[in-house]
């Protein structure tokens, strides 16, 4: 039997961050046929002290390839965010699906008790069983920077609904 958070997991983040991916192409088609610098839409935030489309998609992919390196038992690869374009971004998603889609779901069998330390050796250290690293944690985050990369691109004017943001399930 597949583990229970495999299946919470990898299936979910390949969703959402191929919808992310869909929606992105569809920002950049925006951009190209409104005559708006794209970097317009990179750039805007929902509101001045939140962070930028860029650096939203940026955290998104990082909590998709800790959530599945920590629960797989896996070390977390560390990325630069260095992207600066849509194409950049498309990549950085690429290469996000292309280690989210590296585990396989035996990887995840003795999952359920595995510790999860996040922030080691920190004064904001937290130790977290995987259940509730994963449920409490890991995806609320993902979600909320998946969610808050969509709301931007609508905010903006990018034509997208619900249908958009779940993509494929």
């Amino acid at each position: 039997m597949t583990s229970p958070l495999y299946t919470a997991s990898v299936p979910v983040l390949q969703q959402m961050l191929k919808a992310l991916s869909d929606v992105l192409t569809k920002a950049e088609d925006h951009a190209a046929q409104k005559k708006i610098d794209p970097d317009a839409l990179l750039q805007a935030r929902l509101f001045p002290d939140m962070l930028p489309l860029i650096r939203q998609v940026q955290i998104a992919a990082d909590f998709s390839k800790g959530i599945a390196s920590r629960l797989a038992g896996a070390e977390v690869p560390s990325w630069p965010d260095t992207e600066a374009s849509f194409a950049d971004l498309q990549a950085l998603i690429t290469k996000a699906l292309a280690h989210v889609g590296s585990f396989k779901p035996d990887q995840f069998d003795s999952s359920e008790s595995r510790e999860i330390v996040l922030r080691p050796g920190t004064p904001k250290e937290k130790k977290l069983m995987a259940s509730a690293y994963l449920l409490h944690y890991g995806l609320p985050q993902f979600f909320f920077h998946v969610t808050t990369a969509y709301g931007i691109l609508r905010h903006n004017g990018v034509e997208i609904g619900k249908r958009d943001y779940m993509g494929a399930y």
